[in-house]
Protein backbone atom coordinates (compact mmCIF):
# COMPACT_ATOMS: atom_id res chain seq x y z
CA UNK A 1 0.00 0.00 0.00
CA UNK A 2 0.93 3.54 -0.88
CA UNK A 3 0.99 6.23 1.63
CA UNK A 4 2.61 9.82 1.22
CA UNK A 5 3.86 12.32 3.78
CA UNK A 6 4.40 15.60 3.90
CA UNK A 7 7.07 17.07 6.20
CA UNK A 8 7.00 20.39 7.71
CA UNK A 9 11.00 20.19 7.66
CA UNK A 10 13.22 16.96 6.30
CA UNK A 11 16.93 16.02 6.43
CA UNK A 12 17.78 15.10 3.21
CA UNK A 13 21.15 13.97 2.30
CA UNK A 14 21.90 17.75 1.05
CA UNK A 15 20.61 19.11 4.40
CA UNK A 16 17.28 20.48 6.06
CA UNK A 17 14.55 21.44 3.34
CA UNK A 18 11.12 22.78 3.85
CA UNK A 19 7.87 21.41 2.24
CA UNK A 20 9.13 17.74 1.45
CA UNK A 21 6.68 14.62 0.11
CA UNK A 22 8.00 11.24 1.08
CA UNK A 23 5.89 8.44 -0.77
CA UNK A 24 6.26 4.91 0.86
CA UNK A 25 5.11 1.93 -1.12
CA UNK A 26 5.19 -1.36 1.74
CA UNK A 27 8.76 -0.97 3.62
CA UNK A 28 10.51 1.16 1.51
CA UNK A 29 10.79 5.26 0.14
CA UNK A 30 9.81 5.19 -3.44
CA UNK A 31 9.90 9.14 -3.89
CA UNK A 32 10.68 12.11 -2.59
CA UNK A 33 9.61 15.72 -3.96
CA UNK A 34 8.85 18.82 -2.81
CA UNK A 35 5.71 21.15 -2.79
CA UNK A 36 2.42 21.36 -1.25
CA UNK A 37 0.98 19.43 1.55
CA UNK A 38 -2.56 18.21 -0.56
CA UNK A 39 -3.71 14.91 0.75
CA UNK A 40 -0.28 13.27 2.00
CA UNK A 41 -0.73 13.51 5.67
CA UNK A 42 0.96 15.82 7.88
CA UNK A 43 4.29 15.60 10.27
CA UNK A 44 5.28 18.37 12.12
CA UNK A 45 8.56 19.73 12.63
CA UNK A 46 11.85 17.99 11.78
CA UNK A 47 11.59 14.78 10.14
CA UNK A 48 14.95 12.83 10.26
CA UNK A 49 15.45 8.90 9.51
CA UNK A 50 14.90 6.53 11.65
CA UNK A 51 17.51 6.35 14.46
CA UNK A 52 20.11 2.85 15.34
CA UNK A 53 20.86 2.61 18.52
CA UNK A 54 24.08 0.45 17.54
CA UNK A 55 24.59 -1.22 21.38
CA UNK A 56 22.12 -2.68 23.56
CA UNK A 57 21.64 -4.89 26.49
CA UNK A 58 17.84 -5.16 26.68
CA UNK A 59 17.87 -6.41 30.43
CA UNK A 60 20.23 -4.11 31.93
CA UNK A 61 16.74 -1.69 31.76
CA UNK A 62 15.81 -3.51 35.13
CA UNK A 63 18.78 -1.49 37.04
CA UNK A 64 18.08 1.79 36.19
CA UNK A 65 17.88 3.77 39.20
CA UNK A 66 18.69 0.73 41.54
CA UNK A 67 22.31 1.27 41.31
CA UNK A 68 23.09 5.02 42.82
CA UNK A 69 23.18 4.39 46.12
CA UNK A 70 27.11 4.37 47.79
CA UNK A 71 30.33 4.87 45.79
CA UNK A 72 30.48 1.42 43.96
CA UNK A 73 32.16 0.70 40.94
CA UNK A 74 32.06 -0.82 37.58
CA UNK A 75 32.67 -4.32 39.28
CA UNK A 76 29.81 -3.46 41.80
CA UNK A 77 27.49 -2.24 39.24
CA UNK A 78 28.12 -5.92 37.62
CA UNK A 79 27.12 -7.89 40.47
CA UNK A 80 24.06 -6.04 40.43
CA UNK A 81 23.59 -7.08 36.87
CA UNK A 82 24.31 -10.26 37.26
CA UNK A 83 21.46 -10.81 39.80
CA UNK A 84 18.92 -9.91 37.47
CA UNK A 85 19.87 -11.84 34.78
CA UNK A 86 19.77 -14.82 37.24
CA UNK A 87 16.09 -14.38 37.06
CA UNK A 88 14.90 -14.03 33.65
CA UNK A 89 13.76 -16.78 31.30
CA UNK A 90 12.21 -16.72 27.57
CA UNK A 91 8.71 -15.41 28.72
CA UNK A 92 9.98 -12.94 31.33
CA UNK A 93 12.59 -11.81 28.79
CA UNK A 94 10.50 -11.65 26.18
CA UNK A 95 7.92 -9.05 28.31
CA UNK A 96 10.80 -6.95 29.43
CA UNK A 97 12.61 -6.79 25.85
CA UNK A 98 9.23 -5.93 24.29
CA UNK A 99 8.48 -2.79 26.59
CA UNK A 100 12.22 -1.66 26.36
CA UNK A 101 12.15 -2.11 23.02
CA UNK A 102 8.82 0.16 22.71
CA UNK A 103 10.84 2.47 25.21
CA UNK A 104 13.09 2.63 22.15
CA UNK A 105 10.42 3.43 19.49
CA UNK A 106 9.13 6.05 21.51
CA UNK A 107 13.06 7.59 21.75
CA UNK A 108 12.89 7.21 17.61
CA UNK A 109 14.52 4.77 17.13
CA UNK A 110 14.00 1.68 14.45
CA UNK A 111 16.66 -0.42 14.64
CA UNK A 112 18.39 -2.22 17.86
CA UNK A 113 21.88 -4.09 17.76
CA UNK A 114 21.31 -6.18 20.63
CA UNK A 115 24.42 -7.74 22.18
CA UNK A 116 23.24 -11.02 23.03
CA UNK A 117 24.71 -13.39 25.79
CA UNK A 118 21.94 -14.20 27.66
CA UNK A 119 21.53 -17.72 26.37
CA UNK A 120 20.77 -20.35 28.81
CA UNK A 121 18.99 -21.74 31.70
CA UNK A 122 19.57 -20.59 34.94
CA UNK A 123 22.04 -23.45 35.76
CA UNK A 124 23.71 -22.99 32.09
CA UNK A 125 22.06 -25.89 30.84
CA UNK A 126 20.67 -25.21 27.30
CA UNK A 127 17.05 -24.83 26.90
CA UNK A 128 14.94 -27.42 24.56
CA UNK A 129 15.35 -24.39 22.45
CA UNK A 130 18.86 -23.50 22.15
CA UNK A 131 17.89 -20.15 20.83
CA UNK A 132 14.58 -19.45 23.25
CA UNK A 133 16.16 -16.42 24.41
CA UNK A 134 17.16 -14.95 21.03
CA UNK A 135 14.03 -15.83 19.81
CA UNK A 136 12.54 -13.65 22.57
CA UNK A 137 14.59 -10.81 21.88
CA UNK A 138 13.62 -10.95 18.05
CA UNK A 139 10.30 -11.51 18.85
CA UNK A 140 10.37 -8.50 21.06
CA UNK A 141 11.70 -6.14 18.54
CA UNK A 142 8.91 -7.23 15.86
CA UNK A 143 5.90 -6.53 18.41
CA UNK A 144 7.19 -2.97 19.24
CA UNK A 145 7.87 -2.04 15.44
CA UNK A 146 11.65 -2.22 15.61
CA UNK A 147 14.09 -4.20 13.02
CA UNK A 148 16.92 -6.07 14.96
CA UNK A 149 20.91 -7.12 14.08
CA UNK A 150 20.89 -9.78 17.01
CA UNK A 151 24.42 -10.07 17.61
CA UNK A 152 24.66 -13.27 19.17
CA UNK A 153 27.91 -13.08 22.00
CA UNK A 154 30.64 -15.46 22.64
CA UNK A 155 31.10 -15.41 25.91
CA UNK A 156 33.38 -18.41 27.80
CA UNK A 157 35.19 -17.37 30.38
CA UNK A 158 34.65 -15.20 34.10
CA UNK A 159 37.82 -13.31 33.57
CA UNK A 160 41.54 -13.83 32.06
CA UNK A 161 41.96 -17.53 32.34
CA UNK A 162 38.49 -18.25 35.36
CA UNK A 163 35.67 -19.90 34.32
CA UNK A 164 32.09 -18.98 34.62
CA UNK A 165 30.97 -19.43 37.72
CA UNK A 166 27.29 -18.09 39.20
CA UNK A 167 24.70 -16.26 36.82
CA UNK A 168 27.66 -16.45 34.41
CA UNK A 169 27.47 -20.10 33.28
CA UNK A 170 24.11 -19.24 31.21
CA UNK A 171 26.32 -17.03 29.11
CA UNK A 172 28.57 -19.69 27.70
CA UNK A 173 28.39 -22.77 25.26
CA UNK A 174 32.13 -24.67 26.15
CA UNK A 175 33.71 -23.25 23.51
CA UNK A 176 33.39 -20.99 19.98
CA UNK A 177 33.10 -24.02 17.77
CA UNK A 178 29.39 -24.83 20.12
CA UNK A 179 29.06 -20.95 20.03
CA UNK A 180 29.20 -20.87 16.43
CA UNK A 181 27.03 -24.35 15.77
CA UNK A 182 24.32 -22.86 17.65
CA UNK A 183 24.60 -19.29 16.11
CA UNK A 184 23.96 -20.75 12.23
CA UNK A 185 21.01 -22.66 13.77
CA UNK A 186 19.38 -19.01 14.95
CA UNK A 187 20.63 -17.52 11.26
CA UNK A 188 18.95 -20.18 9.71
CA UNK A 189 15.53 -19.74 11.20
CA UNK A 190 15.71 -16.22 10.02
CA UNK A 191 17.25 -16.50 6.26
CA UNK A 192 15.58 -14.52 4.07
CA UNK A 193 13.97 -12.52 7.06
CA UNK A 194 14.83 -8.41 6.20
CA UNK A 195 13.83 -7.39 9.51
CA UNK A 196 16.49 -9.48 11.17
CA UNK A 197 20.22 -9.68 10.95
CA UNK A 198 21.94 -12.08 12.92
CA UNK A 199 25.52 -10.89 13.76
CA UNK A 200 27.97 -12.08 15.74
CA UNK A 201 30.17 -10.62 19.09
CA UNK A 202 33.07 -11.41 20.97
CA UNK A 203 32.44 -10.10 24.40
CA UNK A 204 35.55 -9.32 25.25
CA UNK A 205 39.07 -10.26 25.94
CA UNK A 206 38.36 -10.97 29.20
CA UNK A 207 35.60 -13.60 28.09
CA UNK A 208 37.14 -15.39 24.99
CA UNK A 209 40.61 -16.28 25.37
CA UNK A 210 42.59 -15.25 21.78
CA UNK A 211 42.59 -18.83 20.51
CA UNK A 212 39.08 -18.86 20.40
CA UNK A 213 38.32 -15.56 18.87
CA UNK A 214 39.47 -16.31 14.74
CA UNK A 215 36.04 -18.95 15.32
CA UNK A 216 33.99 -16.36 15.97
CA UNK A 217 35.84 -13.73 13.35
CA UNK A 218 35.47 -16.13 10.79
CA UNK A 219 31.80 -16.80 11.23
CA UNK A 220 31.13 -12.92 10.62
CA UNK A 221 33.51 -13.23 7.40
CA UNK A 222 31.89 -16.15 5.44
CA UNK A 223 28.59 -15.00 6.69
CA UNK A 224 29.18 -11.51 6.04
CA UNK A 225 27.77 -10.36 8.96
CA UNK A 226 28.36 -7.80 11.84
CA UNK A 227 30.83 -8.51 14.25
CA UNK A 228 30.96 -6.52 17.72
CA UNK A 229 32.93 -6.82 20.95
CA UNK A 230 33.13 -4.36 23.95
CA UNK A 231 37.02 -3.34 24.07
CA UNK A 232 39.07 -0.79 26.69
CA UNK A 233 35.89 -0.12 28.57
CA UNK A 234 37.87 -0.41 31.74
CA UNK A 235 41.68 0.32 32.93
CA UNK A 236 41.91 -2.45 34.89
CA UNK A 237 40.79 -4.58 32.14
CA UNK A 238 43.57 -3.24 29.65
CA UNK A 239 46.16 -3.56 32.46
CA UNK A 240 45.26 -7.26 32.81
CA UNK A 241 45.12 -7.76 28.97
CA UNK A 242 48.60 -6.40 28.86
CA UNK A 243 49.89 -8.83 31.67
CA UNK A 244 48.56 -12.12 30.34
CA UNK A 245 49.20 -11.70 26.24
CA UNK A 246 51.48 -8.59 26.58
CA UNK A 247 49.06 -7.08 23.73
CA UNK A 248 46.33 -4.28 24.54
CA UNK A 249 42.84 -5.61 23.79
CA UNK A 250 42.81 -3.53 20.48
CA UNK A 251 46.30 -5.61 19.59
CA UNK A 252 44.53 -9.07 20.76
CA UNK A 253 41.64 -8.57 18.52
CA UNK A 254 43.47 -7.37 15.40
CA UNK A 255 46.13 -10.10 15.70
CA UNK A 256 43.14 -12.70 15.71
CA UNK A 257 41.45 -11.45 12.66
CA UNK A 258 38.52 -9.43 14.22
CA UNK A 259 38.80 -5.55 13.26
CA UNK A 260 37.79 -4.57 10.11
CA UNK A 261 35.42 -2.94 7.92
CA UNK A 262 32.41 -5.30 9.66
CA UNK A 263 33.77 -4.88 13.06
CA UNK A 264 32.43 -2.29 15.80
CA UNK A 265 34.88 -1.75 18.75
CA UNK A 266 32.41 -0.72 21.57
CA UNK A 267 33.38 1.70 23.96
CA UNK A 268 37.25 2.11 23.44
CA UNK A 269 37.76 4.39 26.04
CA UNK A 270 41.06 3.67 26.95
CA UNK A 271 43.24 3.04 23.72
CA UNK A 272 46.47 3.80 23.39
CA UNK A 273 48.26 5.39 20.05
CA UNK A 274 48.63 2.37 18.10
CA UNK A 275 44.99 1.57 19.34
CA UNK A 276 43.91 4.54 17.53
CA UNK A 277 46.21 3.90 14.33
CA UNK A 278 45.16 0.28 14.46
CA UNK A 279 40.86 1.05 14.43
CA UNK A 280 41.11 3.49 12.09
CA UNK A 281 43.41 1.63 9.27
CA UNK A 282 41.09 -1.52 9.66
CA UNK A 283 37.89 0.62 9.10
CA UNK A 284 36.12 -0.49 12.54
CA UNK A 285 32.81 1.70 13.78
CA UNK A 286 33.25 2.91 16.98
CA UNK A 287 30.40 2.47 19.22
CA UNK A 288 30.16 5.48 21.93
CA UNK A 289 27.67 5.05 24.52
CA UNK A 290 28.34 7.82 27.04
CA UNK A 291 25.54 7.99 29.10
CA UNK A 292 26.24 4.46 29.99
CA UNK A 293 30.16 5.61 30.09
CA UNK A 294 28.81 8.27 32.46
CA UNK A 295 26.99 6.59 34.81
CA UNK A 296 30.08 4.00 35.32
CA UNK A 297 32.70 6.64 35.70
CA UNK A 298 34.65 4.64 32.73
CA UNK A 299 35.76 7.27 31.10
CA UNK A 300 36.14 9.61 27.52
CA UNK A 301 36.83 7.88 25.07
CA UNK A 302 38.44 9.54 21.77
CA UNK A 303 36.01 9.89 19.20
CA UNK A 304 37.73 12.57 17.57
CA UNK A 305 40.92 11.08 17.56
CA UNK A 306 39.54 7.81 16.19
CA UNK A 307 37.05 9.74 13.61
CA UNK A 308 40.03 11.49 12.16
CA UNK A 309 41.80 8.18 11.84
CA UNK A 310 38.95 6.74 9.52
CA UNK A 311 37.04 4.66 12.41
CA UNK A 312 33.35 5.72 11.72
CA UNK A 313 31.19 6.74 15.07
CA UNK A 314 28.20 5.14 16.05
CA UNK A 315 25.90 5.37 19.27
CA UNK A 316 24.32 2.88 21.35
CA UNK A 317 22.53 3.23 24.77
CA UNK A 318 24.00 0.31 26.02
CA UNK A 319 22.85 -0.41 30.03
CA UNK A 320 19.84 2.15 29.48
CA UNK A 321 20.54 4.92 31.90
CA UNK A 322 18.49 6.70 29.65
CA UNK A 323 17.27 5.74 26.06
CA UNK A 324 17.23 8.95 24.06
CA UNK A 325 20.20 8.65 21.17
CA UNK A 326 19.71 13.11 21.15
CA UNK A 327 21.34 12.57 24.13
CA UNK A 328 24.11 10.19 23.04
CA UNK A 329 24.85 11.98 20.14
CA UNK A 330 25.19 15.55 21.91
CA UNK A 331 27.60 14.03 24.82
CA UNK A 332 30.14 12.84 22.15
CA UNK A 333 30.78 16.36 21.77
CA UNK A 334 29.87 17.95 24.91
CA UNK A 335 32.19 15.18 26.73
CA UNK A 336 34.92 16.25 24.33
CA UNK A 337 34.44 19.55 25.58
CA UNK A 338 35.24 18.52 29.03
CA UNK A 339 38.44 16.54 27.65
CA UNK A 340 39.99 19.44 25.70
CA UNK A 341 38.44 22.44 27.53
CA UNK A 342 37.64 23.46 23.39
CA UNK A 343 34.35 23.58 21.81
CA UNK A 344 33.52 22.96 18.28
CA UNK A 345 34.87 18.92 17.78
CA UNK A 346 31.43 18.05 15.78
CA UNK A 347 29.16 19.36 13.57
CA UNK A 348 25.72 19.06 14.33
CA UNK A 349 24.96 16.79 11.13
CA UNK A 350 27.80 14.23 11.85
CA UNK A 351 26.56 13.84 15.49
CA UNK A 352 23.03 12.61 13.46
CA UNK A 353 24.33 10.57 10.92
CA UNK A 354 26.09 8.37 13.95
CA UNK A 355 22.98 8.22 14.86
CA UNK A 356 21.66 7.10 11.74
CA UNK A 357 23.01 6.33 8.49
CA UNK A 358 26.38 4.73 10.34
CA UNK A 359 24.13 3.28 12.76
CA UNK A 360 22.76 1.40 10.69
CA UNK A 361 25.14 -0.04 8.51
CA UNK A 362 27.15 -0.94 11.34
CA UNK A 363 24.32 -2.91 12.63
CA UNK A 364 23.95 -4.89 8.73
CA UNK A 365 21.20 -2.05 7.36
CA UNK A 366 23.33 -0.20 4.96
CA UNK A 367 20.14 0.86 2.88
CA UNK A 368 18.88 2.78 6.17
CA UNK A 369 19.48 6.02 7.70
CA UNK A 370 18.82 8.13 5.08
CA UNK A 371 15.85 9.48 3.46
CA UNK A 372 16.56 8.69 -0.34
CA UNK A 373 14.29 6.59 -2.42
CA UNK A 374 15.03 2.71 -2.02
CA UNK A 375 15.83 3.25 1.60
CA UNK A 376 13.78 1.86 4.61
CA UNK A 377 10.97 3.83 5.25
CA UNK A 378 11.93 4.99 8.54
CA UNK A 379 10.57 8.67 9.51
CA UNK A 380 11.09 10.33 12.64
CA UNK A 381 9.69 13.27 13.34
CA UNK A 382 10.56 15.92 16.41
CA UNK A 383 8.55 18.73 17.52
CA UNK A 384 10.43 21.85 17.03
CA UNK A 385 8.00 23.40 19.42
CA UNK A 386 8.33 22.05 23.15
CA UNK A 387 9.45 23.79 25.84
CA UNK A 388 12.95 22.54 25.02
CA UNK A 389 13.53 23.28 21.33
CA UNK A 390 11.19 26.70 20.92
CA UNK A 391 13.26 29.40 19.19
CA UNK A 392 16.01 26.86 18.03
CA UNK A 393 16.25 25.72 14.54
CA UNK A 394 17.70 23.37 11.95
CA UNK A 395 19.78 20.20 12.88
CA UNK A 396 21.31 21.74 16.33
CA UNK A 397 17.31 22.01 17.16
CA UNK A 398 17.56 18.08 17.36
CA UNK A 399 20.82 17.36 18.31
CA UNK A 400 21.60 20.09 21.01
CA UNK A 401 18.57 20.87 22.70
CA UNK A 402 15.52 17.96 21.76
CA UNK A 403 15.18 15.00 23.76
CA UNK A 404 13.44 12.01 22.95
CA UNK A 405 10.89 13.31 24.77
CA UNK A 406 9.92 15.78 21.58
CA UNK A 407 9.36 12.77 19.29
CA UNK A 408 5.86 12.48 18.29
CA UNK A 409 5.72 10.26 15.13
CA UNK A 410 7.84 7.32 14.45
CA UNK A 411 6.96 5.02 10.60
CA UNK A 412 9.82 2.00 10.93
CA UNK A 413 10.20 0.27 7.90
CA UNK A 414 6.72 1.62 6.85
CA UNK A 415 4.21 0.64 9.51
CA UNK A 416 3.26 3.34 11.62
CA UNK A 417 4.63 2.94 15.18
CA UNK A 418 4.31 6.01 17.39
CA UNK A 419 1.51 8.55 16.72
CA UNK A 420 1.39 11.63 18.98
CA UNK A 421 3.85 10.47 21.29
CA UNK A 422 2.43 7.22 22.22
CA UNK A 423 3.50 3.76 21.03
CA UNK A 424 0.44 1.46 19.59
CA UNK A 425 1.50 -1.14 22.31
CA UNK A 426 -0.42 1.72 24.76
CA UNK A 427 1.16 2.81 28.00
CA UNK A 428 4.52 1.82 27.91
CA UNK A 429 5.68 2.89 31.49
CA UNK A 430 3.26 0.40 32.69
CA UNK A 431 4.31 -2.45 30.22
CA UNK A 432 7.99 -1.51 31.75
CA UNK A 433 7.06 -1.41 35.20
CA UNK A 434 5.07 -5.06 35.09
CA UNK A 435 8.09 -6.30 33.39
CA UNK A 436 10.85 -5.14 35.86
CA UNK A 437 8.33 -5.83 38.85
CA UNK A 438 8.35 -9.61 37.87
CA UNK A 439 11.64 -9.79 38.39
CA UNK A 440 11.96 -8.32 41.70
Amino acid sequence: MSLTYWCEQAWLPDGVADGVLIEVDGRRITRIDRGPQGAAERLAGLTIPGLANAHSHAFHRALRGTTQQGKGDFWTWRDRMYEVAARLDPDGYLQLARAVYAEMALAGVTCVGEFHYLHHAHDGRPYDDRNAMGHALIRAARDAGLRIALLDTCYLTGGFGTPLTGAQRRFGDGDAERWASRTEDLAAAYSGQPDVEIGAAIHSVRAVPPEQMPVVADYSHHNAVPLHAHVSEQRAENAACVERYAATPVQVLHERGALGPRSTAVHATHLTDVDVELLGQSRAYICMCPTTERDLADGIGPARALADRGAAITLGSDSHAVIDLFEEARAVELDERLASEKRGHWPAADLLAAATCAGHTSLGFPDAGLLVPGAWADLVSVRLDSVRTAGAHGLEAVVFAATAADVHSVVSGGRRVVSEGRHQLGDVGSMLAKAIGDLQ
